[in-house]
């Protein structure tokens, strides 16, 4: 392929397309509601594993216990699979019942 020529400059350009990256799918970590498991220690796990600060994570568990359910962050896959597993871990480490579950995130763009 040629190269084109700019006569005013002499100099031979190329013009080069940086590849698309495409980004990960994202999926939400869920968390069920039970009657077993404490309003503190589901705050303490939005607090610790998932980073929220106090005022969010008592935000999420309550509308965990009015709903049924509610989303604690959204990940890669990898890492959601990550927090349920650290959550889970805790929550059987402490006699809870507490469930997670993960869900694809809708696509944001048209065609993704």
């Amino acid at each position: 392929m040629a190269e084109p020529f700019e006569p005013d400059t002499g100099v031979i350009t190329e013009t080069r397309t940086e590849p698309k990256v495409k980004r990960p799918r994202l999926f939400r970590v869920l968390v069920h509601n039970d009657d077993y498991t404490t309003r503190e220690f589901v705050v303490d796990v939005l607090r610790v594993v998932f980073r929220h600060s106090e005022s969010e994570a008592v935000q999420v568990m309550m509308h965990v216990h009015r709903t049924g359910v509610g989303v604690a962050g959204v990940f890669p896959r990898e890492v959601a699979e990550t927090k349920v597993a650290i959550v889970e871990r805790l929550a059987r480490a402490h006699e809870y019942p507490l469930r997670l579950t993960t869900e694809p995130e809708e696509d944001e763009e048209p065609g993704r």
